[in-house]
């Protein structure tokens, strides 16, 4: 039996990318997933056995509230929430429509404390559960045409961060995943030079099955910490 097999999951950004590719590793490991999305029609596709869909725009609370509230109701736990949409973002801030950069930063940032703050009474009443909050090495990079994105991802940092002190007295860890360069939607082509998806469960699994004495308020890529603000860390043009 999987160390994941009987546990109740939620992913957010399911319908594709990262997020699909994690939803049919725990449903085949064994696991309950709650996939969310707003991207009704790729969540349509999603055929795994032990998946529930549901519409979810991250940057409403009650649409967060209610993915986290259909896995109460499914199964009458939640083990773990991913918190994991996301979209691209290409323009300078001198080009940005307006409202552009702020909308980014609530699908990455505040569907990110959405997420959290819906799961961690749920998972307090429990004793335990695990937070996994998707970032990036552009939050440390300053790419250009990425300052919204690499501001969302920043803030990530600095609020798991922070949340993972403040639930540290409730077996609750909260940790951070780098999927690395990756062919996924966020590009808006298609990169099939760079990983795939799927490639990068194995961190996901891992961190969602952290032992009691496990790594919080940590940032992690490739099943390894990264030393995320590491003034002798370079960023590539190729790293997402």
């Amino acid at each position: 039996m999987s160390d994941v097999a009987g546990q109740t999951i939620v992913i957010t950004g399911a319908a594709s990318g990262l997020g699909r590719a994690w939803t049919e590793g725990f449903c085949a490991d064994g696991a309950t997933v709650i996939a969310a999305d707003i991207n009704e029609e790729g969540l349509a596709s999603l055929k795994s056995n032990g998946v529930h869909l549901i519409r979810c725009d991250v940057t409403v609370n009650d649409d967060v509230e209610g993915a986290v509230s259909l896995a109460i109701e499914r199964t009458g736990r939640l083990d773990v929430i991913f918190n994991n949409a996301g979209v691209g973002y290409r323009h300078t801030v001198e080009s940005s429509p307006l409202g552009a950069f702020e909308q980014h930063v609530a699908i990455h940032l505040f569907g990110c404390v959405y997420g959290m703050r819906a799961a961690i009474p749920i998972m307090r009443q429990q004793g335990r559960g695990r937070i996994i909050n998707t970032i990036s090495r552009v939050a440390e990079g300053g790419q250009p045409r990425s300052s919204a994105y690499g501001a969302a991802k920043a803030g990530i940092w600095a609020t798991s961060r922070a949340v993972a002190q403040e639930v540290s007295d409730a077996n609750i860890l909260v940790n951070m995943l780098i999927p690395g360069p990756t062919n996924t939607p966020i590009w808006g082509r298609d990169l099939p030079q760079l990983q795939p998806p799927e490639a990068t469960y194995p961190t996901a699994r891992m961190l969602a099955t952290l032992p009691d004495d496990g790594p919080t308020g940590k940032v992690f890529w490739d099943e390894a910490e990264y030393p995320m603000f590491d003034s002798e860390n370079k960023l590539d043009s190729k790293t997402r």
